[in-house]
């Protein structure tokens, strides 16, 4: 059974051998967990946006716990009423890319956010953006508490995680499965009609891109039973569709700017509902 240590080493591994290296101007490798494409861009960029209405406008510290190179435009917008933005990061590779993009405006320190190596009340604004589900499952709760500890009083931390399973997205598992069938098919398809030297490439490309590293969720009962029963944290949505389900639903021609825009709208109506029954929650922890 791999150890806590292990799973820290090849995280930090990974990220600092692959999933942080620029595969284009400003795009990672990682970004191929994301959907960039133009339909649902729009959506995209106001789900990230959605962080700065639980931060604090403008203060000295912002920590950015499990910073990575601060890897879209809008993550540059949560500091920008800071003076200093910390970026907190196992990898080194992620440090130096956040460099190039805030210069001076960023501290930056190799860290473990299940053991930060600040003082308690340092920050006045934190964020942690898709990094506890990469630390070992039994240190979860010790990088929430990490979180809290380095708050201001009156300020809040803003975490967005997934959730391992998302009920909202589990009704639509079968037709998402039916539907990458059919993608399946036609690829082969196309594929008969190719070279065999011009499609084995594309196929070893496919292989390579389906390897990761480690990660573990868990559900919003686990977060109200374990985090919420010791600090004060809110559900609210980030965002509820997942990648698999953007892709296979949302398209130019079938009106997908338009679904996404009534998905965002009914987000901001029913935050909670939507957080905690949609793939990614946005966690506040307020700290008095």
């Amino acid at each position: 059974m791999i150890n806590d240590a292990d799973i820290k080493r090849q995280v930090r591994e990974f990220y600092n051998q692959v999933g942080w290296q620029e595969v284009g101007e400003g795009i990672y490798q990682n970004a191929r967990y994301e959907d960039l494409r133009p339909v649902a861009r729009d959506y995209i960029h106001r789900c990230h946006m959605r962080v700065l209405g639980y931060l604090k406008p403008q203060g000295r510290f912002l920590l950015d716990a499990g910073s990575g190179p601060i890897q879209y435009p809008e993550y540059l917008e949560y500091s920008r009423g800071y003076q200093y933005r910390v970026c907190a990061d196992i990898s080194i590779v992620a440090l130096k890319e956040a460099g190039r993009r805030i210069g001076e405006h960023g501290l930056f320190v190799v860290a473990d956010i299940a053991h930060l190596p600040f003082k308690p009340d340092a920050f006045d604004g934190v964020v942690s953006l898709h990094t506890i589900h990469h630390l070992p499952p039994g240190e979860h709760a010790a990088a929430y508490a990490e979180l809290f500890r380095v708050q201001l009083p009156g300020s809040n931390a803003v975490v967005v995680n997934g959730w391992n399973s998302a009920p909202l997205m589990s009704l639509f598992n079968l037709p998402i499965r039916l539907v990458e069938k059919l993608y399946l098919v036609k690829r082969r398809l196309v594929n008969r009609e190719t070279s065999g030297k011009a499609a084995a490439p594309a196929r070893a490309q496919e292989s390579g891109a389906s390897q990761g590293t480690f990660v573990q969720k868990h559900d919003a009962r686990w977060f109200k039973k374990v985090i919420a029963a010791r600090f004060p944290a809110e559900i609210r949505v980030w965002r509820s569709a997942g990648v698999r389900f953007l892709r296979t639903f949302f398209h130019e021609r079938w009106g997908g700017r338009g679904l996404l825009r009534l998905l965002f709208w009914l987000e901001d109506r029913f935050p909670r509902f939507f957080g905690e029954n949609g793939q990614y929650p946005l966690i506040v922890i307020r700290k008095p």
